[in-house]
């Protein structure tokens, strides 16, 4: 399997569908990630606590993918993830306003699973939006 459908597969099957068995799939036993969420660690049972919290505080969270670039093993996505705040986020009680949240990840594929990861998020934007 090509970088690019590895990191396709976990955004449709997990982030999109929810499919616990397809992120222990696809997430190495030994992965990292070198810039975790606040408040969470970086190997991957704390990936699936991450979304599981995000999926709590933003029932309807679906990712959109912008653009994609792969070289060698390491693939590119800027994306953006919508929702509608309906549980609480980060001590914020629900607002019910709809939010887009703009992340870029980095992963690097290894064996066909994903061993390491980056990325940048508009976290002031995603404030802003909660508050405004």
């Amino acid at each position: 399997m090509q970088p690019i459908d590895v990191v396709c597969r976990f955004i449709i099957e997990y982030q999109t569908g929810r499919h616990r068995a397809a992120a222990l799939e696809l997430l190495a036993p030994d992965f990292i990630d070198h810039t975790p969420f606040p408040g969470f660690g970086p190997e991957r049972e704390s990936v699936l606590a991450l979304f599981n919290m995000l999926w709590m505080a933003f029932p309807d969270l679906t990712p959109e993918i912008l653009e994609q670039l792969a070289q060698d093993d390491r693939v590119a996505t800027r994306k953006v993830f919508r929702g509608t705040h309906r549980g609480e986020f980060l001590g914020m009680a629900p607002t019910g306003k709809a939010v887009a949240i703009q992340v870029i990840d980095i992963v690097r594929i290894q064996d066909s699973r994903i061993s390491e990861h980056w990325n940048v998020v508009d976290a002031a934007s995603l404030i802003r939006q909660l508050q405004s």
